[in-house]
């Protein structure tokens, strides 16, 4: 997940998504790199022994398996925690280089027994964000219907590009999501029409609309999927079909896609 503004609820898409893929059975986990560790607050695990950061300051081939902890959503969503003290690492560690950056990658060597690993960045290009494009398939860019959307999703684009021609020939962008979207505001139509001229088949349709219950949900900890009300049923509908377009984005193979009981990893 991408996102270099803040506030356009990139963190709640992620757990939209992890939320979508429980409700099918899709088996997930969840790498929290952002410091603000929204998502691992929400995911409520119930008993943490080692963060994010600890596995990228070790960064030992297939470390990351030591942090993987049971969230409180149930079997099939698994989290690796944020703490605040990845702050700090945002800051030092691209002094490193290009190892710096491949210090996660190396650390989810190995990584199998997920339908679906979903890493949650900080709304930023520092480390940890080129951390988790470096380590990932794919890369989904979310913004929201605002003047600045339209170059925000650009930058992240380019970010990706950037970090694709580096260090990870396999990263591709997934698609752009539009958040928070108003039916009646004149402004979020005129913004979507310029990201649909701009981005067409990279534009994850519907749009995200924007709905109390995604809030009300996460103050629950529970997903929105689960939250009784009109509009945590409309996002939670959105929400499936991007589940089911990006796994099913190389094919059919995947474990929504038509061959039963088959299984694909997806970052």
């Amino acid at each position: 997940m991408v996102s270099l503004k803040g506030g356009v609820g990139k963190t709640s898409v992620v757990l939209g998504l992890a939320g979508a893929a429980l409700e099918r059975g899709v088996r997930t986990l969840v790498v929290d790199l952002d410091p603000q560790a929204n998502a691992s607050t929400v995911l409520d695990p119930r008993e943490v022994t080692y963060t994010s950061n600890d596995v990228l300051a070790d960064a030992r081939a297939g470390v990351l398996r030591q942090a993987v902890s049971r969230s409180g959503w149930g079997d099939l969503v698994d989290v690796v925690v944020a703490e605040r003290a990845l702050e700090h690492r945002n800051r030092d560690l691209p002094s490193a280089g290009r190892d710096g950056t491949l210090r996660l990658r190396i650390a989810m060597d190995g990584l199998d027994g997920y339908d679906l690993v979903l890493v949650d960045s900080p709304p930023s290009l520092g480390d940890l964000t080129r951390n988790a494009l470096a380590a990932s398939h794919r890369a989904l860019v979310v913004t929201e219907p605002t003047l600045f959307a339209l170059h925000g999703a650009q930058q992240a684009l380019d970010a990706v590009d950037v970090v694709r021609r580096s260090s990870n020939l396999r990263l591709r962008p997934a698609g752009v999501v539009v958040n928070r979207v108003r039916a009646r505001s004149a402004e979020h139509a005129y913004r979507l029409r310029e990201l649909e001229d701009a981005y067409d088949d990279l534009l994850l349709t519907p749009a995200l609309p924007d709905r109390a219950a995604v809030q009300q949900a996460a103050g629950a900890y529970v997903p929105v999927q689960a939250y009784r009300s009109p509009g945590a049923r409309e996002v939670g509908q959105v929400l499936g079909g991007y589940l089911e377009r990006l796994l099913g984005i190389d094919g059919a193979s995947g474990p929504l896609g038509g061959r039963a009981g088959a299984t694909r990893r997806s970052r």
